[in-house]
């Protein structure tokens, strides 16, 4: 029998939902590491997906919490979307990947878990799909948390530094 080895979905498999939003609670706590936030921006902020599609799953939320887009301001959205072709460069710079899925889930019927309006960022690949998840319910996932983290937060970091 193959073991694969996920560590950060015992958190999610054992831990009850707490009520708080994450994309409230977790710049606030001031530990962007553990927190995976890898860019805080003026009115927004990009964070790793902790129970990720696919390796290097983000997401791109306004600090502010508001549900709609009616509610965002013309700032947020600027910041939404600046932050948005930043992480792919970086993304396509590190993961080298084929395509994305980018969208909004508004709503819980939408398999939103936070009412607070974010932007899924899922890079994927031709392939990416395989048997695991049919026959087995099982995603695999080449590289921890940890180290997409790291890269991404690098990469974006030496890409402010360039004239």
């Amino acid at each position: 029998m193959k073991k694969l080895w996920a560590p950060w979905r015992l958190a999610f498999i054992s831990g009850g939902k707490t009520g708080e939003c994450i994309f409230c609670t977790k710049p606030t706590q001031n530990d962007d590491q553990k927190n995976y936030i890898f860019e805080r921006r003026e009115l927004v902020f990009g964070i790793l997906n902790r129970f990720p599609y696919n390796s290097g799953h983000l997401m791109i939320a306004p600090y502010r919490h508001v549900t709609t887009f009616k509610e965002l301001r013309k700032g947020e959205w600027e910041g939404i979307l600046e932050l948005l072709q930043d992480a792919t460069g970086a993304l396509d710079r590190l993961m080298k990947p084929e395509g994305y899925n980018v969208g909004f889930n508004l709503g819980g019927a939408s398999g939103a878990g936070f009412e607070h309006i974010h932007l899924h960022v899922v890079p994927r690949w031709r392939g990416d799909t395989n048997f695991m998840p049919v026959i087995s319910d099982t995603k695999v996932l080449p590289e921890h948390l940890d180290e997409t983290y790291r890269r991404i937060k690098e990469d974006l970091t030496s890409e402010k530094r360039k004239p």
